[in-house]
């Protein structure tokens, strides 16, 4: 009795967090995945936007494979890009937020996660969003530029 008690008590608690709208304004259905070559994603094009990864409305867009590859697919475009002056840079999950609806998800909710980038040696911080149930166009974000070296 406990069990179900705990189990309701979760399960209630999961669903009133979740919007009841989805406010993400980039998921393109019709995108294509991006080839993979040496661990990383090709990335051929920059975005224009500059809230594209930065805002929790324009989240880099990943959920090309089930949702258990998605921190595989975040590894790729990591890997695919380089600081907007060449610098290396490490990152880190930070955070998982935002919940929203979506028919991706056997719980009918999907989340945001939040990566922290810090760029080498200065030691300057970002914080990009990420969703791993969408998908969308995959862009390099303002302030990075195309690792040319992975093509």
């Amino acid at each position: 009795m406990k069990k179900i008690i705990a189990l309701g008590l979760i399960c209630f608690t999961l669903f009133s967090c979740v919007s009841t709208k989805l406010t993400i304004k980039n998921i393109d259905d019709t995108a294509v995945k991006p080839a993979i070559k040496n661990n990383r994603f090709v990335i051929t094009e920059y975005s224009s936007d500059k809230k594209y990864g930065y805002d929790a409305d324009y989240p880099i867009n990943i959920g090309f494979n089930k949702e258990s590859e998605g921190p595989k697919n975040i590894q790729y475009f990591f890997n695919a890009l380089l600081g907007d002056k060449k610098e290396k840079f490490t990152f880190t999950k930070i955070e998982t937020c935002c919940p929203f609806p979506t028919k991706k998800s056997v719980m009918g909710a999907g989340t945001l996660d939040i990566y922290e980038v810090t760029f080498e040696p200065s030691g300057k911080k970002v914080q990009l969003y990420f969703n791993i149930f969408e998908k969308g166009k995959i862009l390099c974000p303002k302030g990075f530029e195309i690792n040319t070296s992975a093509n």
